[in-house]
């Protein structure tokens, strides 16, 4: 067996990017509302915080196109996609101008008026708590103030840089 290892003070982009490829995760599609305009962008950095008070946290890229939007939201919501939203995830992906990304999938609004994916396998609202800047990204935690669950119970899953259905 090959295991390549590097040290820590001399770990290259590339292979902490590689490494890093290895952790499964989710995909949701992170959305809000600002100045009337509907912003969202594809996450696979979400993560519970605390059940008391339900909250979480998501990473954005602070050189993300919708940033500005993710910068000043009271609110905003977590749309984990489902097996099939793969279409969902790329448009939501950075390449899609921010005003086109809406035309897939079918969104309603919250309780705050941020969009949430009607389909998805479970989204979570939040009311904006708190950030933290490191490196490239805010980190962004949310108190969770509703949720909706999809009986099918299934979530698209991203690794090695290839989706999986989950």
């Amino acid at each position: 067996m090959n295991i390549m290892t590097h040290r820590l003070d001399v770990v290259e982009k590339a292979a902490f990017r590689n490494g890093m490829s290895r952790l499964g995760t989710s995909v949701s599609v992170v959305t809000t509302k600002s100045a009337g305009m509907r912003y969202g962008f594809t996450a696979s950095a979400v993560c519970s915080v605390s059940d008391t008070p339900p909250t979480l946290l998501v990473c954005i890229n602070r050189a993300s196109s919708c940033f500005h939007a993710f910068e000043n939201a009271r609110n905003f919501c977590v749309n984990t996609l489902m097996p099939g939203h793969e279409d969902i995830s790329d448009v939501f992906g950075g390449r899609t101008p921010a005003a086109d990304r809406f035309v897939l999938g079918e969104w309603r609004e919250g309780l705050s008026g941020v969009p949430v994916l009607a389909n998805a396998s479970v989204s979570f609202e939040c009311e904006f708590t708190s950030a933290v800047d490191e490196a490239t990204h805010r980190i962004i935690f949310g108190r969770v103030i509703d949720i909706r669950e999809n009986e099918k119970q299934a979530t698209l899953l991203y690794c090695m840089r290839r989706y999986l259905n989950g």
